[in-house]
């Protein structure tokens, strides 16, 4: 039985087309919905819909008796008064001013939070006795998340959950958000993320709602065959509407009584023509280029670059340690690294914008750069999109080409009035999209992206990855989302311990893949290396092996022999199991099944973890000779 119906919901803002156009949808006990649309669709009203923070026209919502609903906002509150634990636990005062709201039906609920609070506030990795203005962004995204989730609801909603999480935070989220035990429906254009949490699609398109019982990219397969037969149906239906506009101007014969009939047909095609709703238009982008730089674009020798800690009384932290490196013409590097790790100095560094510590930094010949900055400092605020744009003229020159700024603007989804009237009415997809619009406007070979992908829809970011993969300059990017960068960078720099940047060919998956190898390389090397010290120390016991066996034990014992034998086959059988379980998801009548789907997922899961204990085992065995 369904936990929350929306039977018929209809939201009107204005007298323009309805935002939410008879929305009808079920949501089940345990279901991990991803609410997916293009920018401005109405996904965090739909939300607020939900939660009864915004009334709707007409239409039922109706919930389970007893249900609870907890929500996290989008935005994350400047200030807040109080602690981490405060947040938390609940003792800070609630509403959407503190970056959530909690929603009851019909039951109390006072005594069920505290020990989901105390559970989920040990897995935030934040000091509990922290302030939380304190915090940064990501930190206080997490804290917030954890807020909503220690209200222990039936129903979770989260809009833009992984906005100002580093990878790492964005991957505990997704560990967190599977094992709940309540329904979750969330907003998110991090492709990753829904890959791994969503088992069903909730798609909000012209104001309705699509329910997609599939995982991510299956539901993007299935919708795209049916945007394929829409339009195919709609080019048969305005030829056909044609052929009877020029049958209707023929005069007297289309007056005669025995063609009434056709004349109230041809009138039911106008208004059902009219009533047509499109669907948002696609960007078009293109990048204005300069004359191609020198060969080399930026030469590190060297580098390092720290600053004053408060913490440590002001003694200096190393960001980046001695780190040599060369950029050339036509690299695409995506940087990453947990949030201050030191992705924008490393950036900064880069340009010639800061000068380190210790080291060398040497320009390449000929850069024309142009910079995306993640703050938006270069959106001129008092300024319209036109003047943004065209620095008060009416036309600009892209490629040779000269535009009209007002049609150039109009290839970023901005309409003429729209492109007249202040930067303050644009949503975050919006000042993106405007951003990148004078970004590209301006030639360059060289470009700079900090967080070019927070807020954007999907498709923008498609055909984004898209342009930049075709762009014959030098691309440096930061970004937390692990899609884009599979698909943009040909090479990581990752910030990791103590200011060290590891170099990794390939995208953000290639570079994962080589630091599970570089953990576990280390992991066997200081394993061997306590063995050997307590061998060579009587007495002394090693957190390896078992303190039994310490110092004396150089071979395998019987069962340990027998063991050893034997995991080959085990490890073999496990992996034919995960193969055979990822393959059964791609099949038809399992994509249409959630509860197969998440039960699937979980066995996968278990498997991978008995797989992970198993190379373990068999690597320390084989140690022992």
């Amino acid at each position: 039985m369904p936990i929350l119906s929306a039977q018929n919901i209809l939201l009107r803002l204005g007298g323009s087309a309805p935002l939410l156009d008879n929305v009808t949808f079920d949501i089940e006990p345990g279901d991990r919905i991803c609410l997916v649309g293009r920018n401005g669709e109405g996904k965090s009203t739909l939300l607020k819909v939900l939660t009864g923070e915004m009334e709707y026209n007409s239409g039922d919502v109706i919930k389970k008796n007893g249900l609870r609903v907890s929500r996290m906002i989008q935005e994350i509150p400047a200030h807040i008064d109080g602690t981490v634990r405060d947040i938390v636990m609940g003792k800070v005062a609630a509403g959407s001013s503190a970056g959530w709201t909690g929603a009851k039906d019909g039951s109390d609920n006072d005594g069920h939070h505290d020990a989901a609070a105390e559970a989920i506030l040990g897995k935030t990795g934040i000091d509990a006795e922290a302030q939380y203005d304190s915090l940064s962004g990501g930190q206080k995204r997490r804290v917030l998340f954890a807020r909503a989730v220690a209200e222990d609801p039936d129903l979770l909603l989260l809009d833009e959950p992984t906005n100002h999480l580093d990878i790492p935070a964005i991957q505990w989220l997704e560990g967190i958000v599977t094992r709940l035990n309540c329904a979750v429906m969330f907003v998110s254009h991090d492709r990753a993320f829904v890959r791994r949490t969503a088992t069903r699609i909730f798609e909000l398109d012209r104001g309705r709602v699509r329910s997609w019982d599939f995982p991510y990219d299956k539901f993007v397969q299935f919708r795209d065959q049916a945007l394929a037969e829409e339009e195919k149906a709609n080019a048969l239906f305005d030829k056909r509407l044609a052929e009877e506009e020029v049958w209707i101007r023929k005069g007297i014969q289309a007056r005669r009584t025995r063609n009434e009939g056709r004349v109230r047909a041809l009138i039911k095609m106008r208004q059902e023509r009219a009533e047509r709703r499109t669907r948002t238009g696609t960007v078009s982008m293109q990048i204005t280029e300069a004359e191609r730089s020198g060969r080399m674009v930026a030469r590190l020798t060297g580098v390092t670059y720290s600053y004053a800690d408060e913490s440590t009384g002001g003694a200096p932290m190393p960001l980046i340690n001695d780190f040599s490196t060369e950029v050339s013409r036509g690299d695409r590097i995506g940087i990453v690294g947990p949030n201050g790790s030191g992705k924008t100095t490393l950036l900064k560094l880069i340009l010639g914008e800061l000068q380190p510590d210790a080291g060398e930094i040497r320009l390449g010949t000929n850069l024309e750069i142009a910079y995306f900055d993640q703050m938006r400092t270069r959106l001129r605020e008092d300024k319209s999109l036109i003047e943004n744009i065209g620095d008060g003229q009416a036309y600009i020159t892209l490629n040779g080409v000269k535009r009209h700024v007002l049609s150039y603007l109009q290839d970023f989804l901005f309409s003429a009035d729209r492109a007249r009237g202040p930067i303050s009415a644009l949503s975050g997809g919006e000042r993106n999209r405007l951003l990148l619009a004078c970004l590209f406007s301006h030639p360059s070979n060289v470009l700079v992206l900090d967080e070019p992908t927070n807020d954007l829809d999907m498709e923008t970011l498609d055909l984004l990855a898209e342009l930049l993969a075709e762009y014959k300059g030098t691309v440096l990017t930061v970004s937390h989302d692990r899609a884009f960068l599979d698909s943009v960078a040909t090479s990581i720099f990752a910030i990791e311990e103590n200011g060290t940047v590891f170099e990794a060919v390939g995208g953000y998956t290639d570079y994962e893949a080589n630091k599970k190898i570089r953990d576990k390389e280390a992991a066997n090397a200081a394993r061997i290396a306590a063995e050997k010290q307590a061998a060579a120390t009587p007495g002394a016991t090693s957190s390896a092996i078992p303190s039994s066996d310490v110092a004396k034990k150089k071979k395998r014992s019987y069962n340990e022999e027998r063991e050893y034998a034997a995991l080959p086959e085990k490890i073999e059988k496990l992996e034919s199991e995960i193969s055979d379980r990822q393959n059964e998801l791609c099949k038809p009548e399992v994509c249409t099944n959630a509860a197969r789907i998440v039960e699937l997922q979980k066995e996968i899961s278990d498997r991978e973890a008995e797989l992970e204990k198993a190379y373990e085992r068999f690597e320390y065995l084989d140690s022992l000779g």
